[in-house]
């Protein structure tokens, strides 16, 4: 066997993990990093997600690795993105096993990517949610996701203002939740380039910071959010909506 084909044959997809595949913005898709097999390939096709290293959640939440996964590191690709416009994330796959909510964020980057990480500061705004919603089929973001083919389309607010950003992808996994430490962040980070706009520059939440081990959308067991008892507030504050 060539052994440079194990990593392929043995990934750790029958966990039921999954990871951010590629990024689509006006019928153009654009691969993200593919942590199985980029390694091996050379020389590397365009990647436009920030490298991490497996499909796994962040070890840690409370760290900065919360921000845009383990290796928050710039990349040399960026996606050019029209305010207003609908952008649609692919994962790999995603298991109905972890439900949870999917949220997305973005961030401001004041200067050039290349020194620009969002680890530090009230910078992350919320710009989609969908945590519990009892009158939905399945009520869950995350089901919800993997019922659309493991895909999800955010909008993005057209009065922000142009400019080079980080866009934050991320689903939350409440199947162990109810440990302290339990909860399983999967976050993705693309570099995009705002176009047109408006003059919005929305204050948001610190990542990591935002998120508690002990806030109550985070340390919950994921069995008493029901239709008959549907109060849950997924964590990182409101949608700003512009």
């Amino acid at each position: 066997m060539n052994l440079i084909l194990l990593p392929l044959l043995f990934t750790p997809g029958v966990l039921g993990h999954g990871f951010l595949q590629s990024i689509i913005v006006n019928g153009v898709s654009y691969s993200g990093w593919a942590p199985y097999s980029d390694p091996y390939i050379t020389p590397l096709p365009p990647r436009y997600t920030r490298h991490f290293p497996d499909n796994g959640p962040v070890p840690d939440f409370t760290t900065p690795d919360i921000t845009c996964k383990q290796g928050n590191v710039p990349i040399p690709y960026n996606i050019s993105i029209p305010a207003g416009s609908s952008v649609k994330f692919q994962w790999d796959q995603w298991g109905s096993s972890h439900s949870g909510p999917v949220m997305t964020y973005i961030a401001r980057c004041p200067g050039d990517f290349s020194t620009c990480k969002a680890d530090t500061g009230n910078v992350w705004v919320k710009i989609d949610e969908w945590a519990y919603k009892p009158d939905q089929t399945p009520p869950w973001g995350s089901d919800k996701l993997a019922a659309n083919g493991a895909s999800w389309t955010v909008t993005i607010p057209k009065t922000l203002q142009a400019g080079n950003y980080l866009l934050r992808h991320e689903i939350l996994g409440l199947h162990v939740a109810g440990t302290r430490m339990g909860a399983q962040f999967y976050p993705s980070c693309a570099q995009v380039v705002l176009t047109g706009g408006g003059s919005a520059k929305p204050t948001g939440v610190a990542l990591p910071g935002a998120y508690s081990p002990d806030d109550p959308g985070i340390l919950v067991e994921l069995w008493r959010i029901t239709p008959q008892n549907p109060n849950y507030t997924a964590p990182g504050g409101k949608v700003w909506t512009g």
